[in-house]
């Protein structure tokens, strides 16, 4: 089952305190990013984040789940807490490292 686009936007404005979050399709689901960094998905409207000590400390009772092949995620039920919500973001990213700089087409 897909992710609806009414879900995504839906956590997009719940996260939003963490800073510009936009998402993209990725394999007939949904990436999310938080200010350039990649910390998500929604599949199968859930939201499934980046597992790191700092998101495991804040939702000790998250599962961990494999919403598709190869994938383990930290399944975030509980998004009603915008506050709570925008504090794991940003703890999460803080925790992630820096994407690679993008290489220029044709070089």
């Amino acid at each position: 089952m897909a992710s609806s686009l009414e879900f995504v936007n839906y956590v997009c404005d719940q996260l939003s305190g963490a800073g510009t979050i936009t998402w993209k399709r990725m394999f007939g689901e949904f990436g999310l990013w938080c200010d350039g960094k990649f910390f998500a998905t929604v599949e199968d409207d859930m939201l499934c984040l980046k597992i790191t000590d700092a998101g495991r400390a804040l939702l000790p009772e998250a599962r961990i789940v494999e919403p598709h092949e190869g994938a383990r995620l930290l399944y975030v039920e509980e998004l009603d807490d915008r506050a709570r919500m925008a504090e794991l973001v940003r703890q999460t990213c803080a925790a992630l490292p820096e994407p690679k700089p993008r290489r220029k087409k044709g070089i």
